[in-house]
């Protein structure tokens, strides 16, 4: 049996499209640290919608970094996005215990351009 490292097979990257579903929020961190964070809403596939009634995932997102920070301010509620990051997990208390939260720290952020729907008229 051939033994590989784990960086050469595993990797933390995801990318996801959607719409941003409120205004992004500033928070400023105990550490004095700056994070922007927004909500993704997500469309489930067609597989996933026929083994759950859900038909969306609504993502955590959080920008770090000063430019992705501005960029992410920007986002108004229906912005169609794609979006670049690491999946991160985080644990914290809340009145009914344990919460657990899975959060994409953004790499980036783009805009997507809907195409407008032609009139006929």
């Amino acid at each position: 049996m051939t033994q590989t490292s784990n960086h050469e097979t595993s990797h933390n990257h995801v990318t996801l499209a959607g719409r941003v579903s409120a205004s992004p929020e500033a928070h400023i961190l105990p550490s004095g640290d700056e994070v922007v964070s927004f909500r993704l809403i997500v469309p489930r596939s067609a597989a996933a919608r026929r083994r759950s009634k859900q038909p969306v995932d609504t993502i955590d997102c959080a920008a770090w970094t000063s430019a992705l920070r501005r960029a992410v301010r920007r986002l108004e509620p229906g912005t169609e996005v794609v979006v670049t990051g690491e999946l991160r997990r985080r644990f914290s208390r809340g009145p009914a215990g344990p919460i657990s939260r899975v959060t994409v720290e953004l790499d980036s952020c783009e805009r997507v351009t809907v195409p407008a729907v032609a009139s006929s008229s």
